[in-house]
């Protein structure tokens, strides 16, 4: 499974000189940042957002400056990567646990790219991975039993040491075991609308995606994905 050839197609594909880039969190948005730092040398002008404190530090290692998120108008491409993606490119996103930041800066992106291994996608979301939902400290249990009314089994996150995880707003994460996930658009809205949620990590229809399509290959595969591209810039 090669992800580099589809993190570094996906940045040659679609970042142009002048544009402002949202910067994931992973392995992939790693990849994808290495290849940007490449052309930042050639003499690309680019703004940059981050959707993780670890990305963050991870591309000023590079030499990328990361501007707040208040301060820019507009996001051009946010290259990411994903947990699960089904056919309609709906996706379960936050094993990383930038969950938050990244939906944030998902849903101000006119143009979201996701790189993935082959062996992410499914036919139906939920069946590899637990859903990862990010919650409020205060009365969490609480929160997790009403997630679990759902039909989920809520597992609290925890470090190394066996202390809660924390994301970087704060907040815990439950992830959230569903033998699969047949309606993503009604178990979105039915977790968002649960006391003390902060928000799931089921992306819907935010993406365009590249894939790395063969693990026996270093070929990469394009998905077509829905039109998103009405009023976008247009760049040289």
């Amino acid at each position: 499974m090669k992800k580099r050839p589809a993190a570094e197609k996906a940045v040659d594909d679609y970042v142009r000189d002048g544009m402002t880039i949202g910067l994931g969190t992973g392995n992939a948005a790693n990849m994808a940042i290495d290849r940007i730092a490449e052309l930042v040398d050639e003499g690309y002008d680019l703004k940059f957002v981050a959707t993780s404190l670890q990305t963050a530090s991870y591309a000023q290692m590079h030499g990328l400056e990361i501007s707040d998120i208040d301060q820019v108008d507009h996001i051009d491409v946010t290259i990411d990567g994903a947990d699960e993606v089904d056919p309609d490119l709906n996706m379960i996103k936050g094993l990383g646990g930038a969950l938050l930041r990244e939906k944030i800066v998902a849903s101000l992106t006119e143009k979201e790219i996701i790189v993935v291994d082959g062996f992410k996608v499914t036919d139906v979301l939920g069946k590899k991975v637990p859903l990862p939902v990010e919650v409020c400290r205060f009365a969490h249990s609480k929160t997790a039993s009403a997630l679990s009314s759902l039909g989920c089994e809520p597992l609290l996150r925890t470090n190394g040491d066996g202390k809660a995880f924390v994301s970087d707003g704060g907040n815990y994460i439950y992830d959230c075991r569903f033998k699969s996930i047949s309606d993503p658009v009604a178990l979105e809205s039915a977790i968002d609308v649960i006391p003390g949620v902060v928000e799931c990590g089921l992306f819907i229809g935010m993406a365009y995606a590249v894939e790395a399509y063969c693990e026996e290959s270093d070929s990469v595969k394009e998905l077509i994905f829905k039109d998103r591209t009405a009023g976008l810039r247009e760049y040289p």
